[in-house]
């Protein structure tokens, strides 16, 4: 959240954030992380690389470059890199398999006599942006949700994003500039518009706060910085990233629950790490991007990019853990794109964005979990849907 007007949710105050100009903090040596679930440890696609020449990103310090090759093993396996190469796998196979059409539902009701500034519209939520703003747009249009003039034009609605709105797409800046600006429309017209911190945010966040700060890994010395390249970190966003936006973000909630569907961005088990409720898992993520330590953030980093807890065989048990723990019947997330849950692969390079594989949220795990990345970074699809999905 940030000042005045700029605020995630209505009638909330000034918040006092780190800035962009908070020195870095001294290295620390941190305990090894624990051991993970074996559920958030299941395959993930291949580890390769970007930053190569013609790919539009700056060049690494001399830092960085010796770090780049700690950060690929420190990086959990599951977090994979904006790739170039990816072979397209039986195109047109993901929508037929998985995915699921959504049909609008109705608006939840209230009593007759409930004052009208009391009445819950709809839900929305957002996948994964990763800066493709026209898209994003085009999508929020579609649903109704905003104009021609791109003013909140929903209501009471209420929308919520997932997380990851910049890297890999050509305007990061672009989309949160948009977001935060909806958040206040929204309010005013009596609805709201929130965000969920995903790990691309914390990534933007750190590779700003601490450039080529070394951060102890177990792989050895790495930096966000390094990371933040590797993982499809874009040169404009970092050029035109201003304290506000560092506030607003480093202020997001981590989980929210909504209508009984438990909205995080990563299908991981992390979250049970920091805390035992919705509260106080958000305070103790703000309390670390306060903080401003590095490894410390670096570690919170490395969590939030755990995935697949949710797809395999043990996926119903992980989610239930989480739906006992912070309540709630089903559990929607960002962070693993679809066709990497459905095991089919698009390209990242942009050649094949506009054969959509993707037209809808994939449920899986026995129904316990909706999967809302629709891969718009490799031929697939920005979802904006409504909850409750219909069956």
């Amino acid at each position: 959240m940030v000042e005045g007007s700029m605020t995630q949710g209505a009638g909330e105050g000034p918040v006092a954030g780190a800035t962009a100009g908070m020195p870095p903090a001294p290295v620390q040596d941190m305990p090894p992380a624990p051991a993970h679930s074996p559920a958030d440890r299941a395959s993930a696609p291949p580890h390769v690389p970007v930053g190569q020449p013609g790919h539009g990103l700056p060049r690494m310090s001399p830092v960085a470059e010796q770090a780049d090759r700690s950060v690929a093993s420190d990086v959990p396996a599951e977090f994979t890199p904006a790739q170039r190469d990816f072979t397209v796998v039986g195109r047109g196979t993901v929508a037929d398999r998985a995915t699921l059409s959504v049909t609008p539902v109705a608006a939840p009701e209230t009593g007759g006599s409930a004052p009208a500034e009391t009445v819950l519209g709809p839900l929305y939520v957002v996948g994964d942006v990763h800066g493709y703003l026209d898209e994003l747009r085009e999508a929020l249009r579609a649903q109704g949700l905003i104009d021609a003039e791109e003013h909140w034009a929903a209501g009471n609605t209420r929308l919520w994003f997932l997380g990851d709105f910049t890297d890999r797409g050509p305007d990061g800046i672009g989309v949160v500039d948009l977001v935060m600006r909806l958040s206040a429309e929204a309010a005013a017209a009596g609805g709201y518009c929130k965000a969920l911190m995903g790990n691309h945010e914390l990534l933007l966040i750190g590779a700003k706060r601490f450039g080529d700060t070394p951060v102890g890994s177990g792989a050895g010395t790495a930096s966000f910085q390094a990371a933040w390249l590797l993982n499809g970190g874009q040169r404009t966003d970092m050029e035109r990233l201003e304290d506000h936006h560092l506030q607003w973000m480093s202020r997001l909630d981590a989980v929210a629950e909504e209508d009984g569907n438990l909205l995080v961005h990563s299908d991981t088990t992390a979250y049970l790490e920091f805390g035992d409720s919705i509260e106080a898992v958000n305070d103790r993520v703000t309390e670390i991007l306060q903080r401003s330590d590095a490894d410390e953030c670096w570690d919170l980093f490395r969590k939030f990019t755990k995935r697949f807890a949710f797809r395999d065989e043990t996926g119903p048990q992980a989610v239930h853990e989480l739906l006992t723990t912070y309540g709630g019947q089903r559990i929607v997330h960002g962070h693993s794109p679809i066709p990497y849950l459905l095991g089919e692969v698009g390209s990242e390079d942009g050649e094949d964005r506009g054969t959509s594989l993707v037209h809808g949220p994939h449920v899986y795990a026995d129904g316990l979990a909706v999967a809302m990345d629709g891969g718009v970074t490799m031929a697939g699809k920005l979802l904006v849907v409504q909850l409750p999905l219909a069956d």
